[in-house]
C-alpha cells in the first residue's frame, strides 16, 4: 500500500475506533480528513503533505501519538502532523487565550503544514456556516486572525479560505426572509 492510502487507511481506523461523527452532520468523522486530503492534493500537495492531512486530527481528537504517527509514517509526517494539532489545553486559559497559542504554533508551521491548515479551515467554515450559524459568530472571527498568520500556505487555498469567512460573515448579517 503507497503512504497516502496507508495513512487514509490508519485514519479511518484510529476516528473509527472511538466511533468520532463529525459535530453538526453527524457523518463518520473520516469524511473530514477525506475532504482535507483530497483538496491538498488537489493543490498539487506531495504524498507526504496528502498523508498528513489525512491524520491531520487524530493526534488531538484519538489516543493516537506522535510518536506512533513518526513510527508508522515516518519523521517529515510526523513533523506536519505537529505543526497543524492545537497546543493549548483547557488549563491554558479561555477560548481567547488558547486560540492564541493556538494560532501563534500555526504562525512557525511551515509552507506545506500552514496548507494542510487552509485545506482543513475550509471544509470547517463549509460545515458550521451552514449547519451551525450560533457557533459561526464565534468561529468566523476566529478565522480571520487565522488566516492573518497562515500567509506561507497555498496560496490559492489561501484565498478559497478567506471567501468562505467572508461570504459566512455576509450570510449572518443578512436579514432572514
Amino acid at each position: 500500500m503507497d503512504l497516502t492510502s496507508r495513512a487514509a487507511a490508519f485514519a479511518a481506523v484510529a476516528h473509527g475506533k472511538i466511533n468520532q461523527r463529525r459535530k453538526y452532520t453527524d457523518e463518520p468523522y473520516i469524511v473530514h480528513p477525506w475532504r482535507v486530503a483530497r483538496t491538498v492534493r488537489q493543490a498539487g500537495a506531495r504524498d507526504e503533505v496528502v498523508a498528513a492531512a489525512w491524520l491531520h486530527d487524530v493526534v488531538e481528537d484519538t489516543p493516537v501519538t506522535l510518536v506512533e504517527i513518526e513510527a508508522e509514517f515516518g519523521p517529515d509526517v510526523a513533523a506536519l502532523v505537529e505543526m497543524v494539532t492545537d497546543v493549548s489545553r483547557p488549563e491554558d486559559g479561555n477560548r481567547k487565550a488558547r486560540k492564541a497559542l493556538d494560532r501563534a504554533h500555526l504562525a512557525r508551521a511551515s509552507a506545506e503544514g500552514q496548507t494542510i491548515k487552509l485545506a482543513d479551515l475550509i471544509d470547517n467554515t463549509e460545515t458550521i456556516v451552514e449547519h451551525a450559524p450560533g457557533f459561526a459568530r464565534v468561529y468566523l472571527p476566529e478565522k480571520r486572525e487565522l488566516l492573518r498568520v497562515l500567509t506561507a500556505g497555498d496560496a490559492t487555498l489561501h484565498r478559497r479560505a478567506a471567501a468562505l469567512a467572508e461570504r459566512g460573515m455576509e450570510l449572518l448579517q443578512s436579514p432572514v426572509p
